[in-house]
């Protein structure tokens, strides 16, 4: 299997999306901000959606670290609620 390469693009809609390189179906990830946002960012807003891609990206490594996959009991990762971090 070839390896994946990774892009992350603005949309027409303004909303940043990582998505393979090579893969026109729907992104991996999209990121949206408000305008008052983009404001308080003052055109900043693609280096801050790269940052949280990454801070994603660093995360999932991590858990995928941690876990022995083979050994894992698939209801230790049920479906929870979404969350809002202040």
């Amino acid at each position: 299997m070839s390896p994946s390469f990774f892009e992350i693009v603005q949309l027409s809609d303004g909303d940043y999306a990582l998505k393979r390189v090579d893969d026109e179906s729907a992104p991996l990830v999209k990121i949206s901000f408000s305008q008052e946002a983009r404001e308080l960012m003052e055109n900043r807003d693609m280096t801050v959606a790269r940052a949280m891609i990454d801070a994603g990206i660093q995360a999932v490594s991590h858990i995928n670290d941690a876990v022995d996959w083979e050994d894992a009991d698939p209801e230790d990762f049920e479906l929870h609620a979404h969350h809002t971090l202040h």
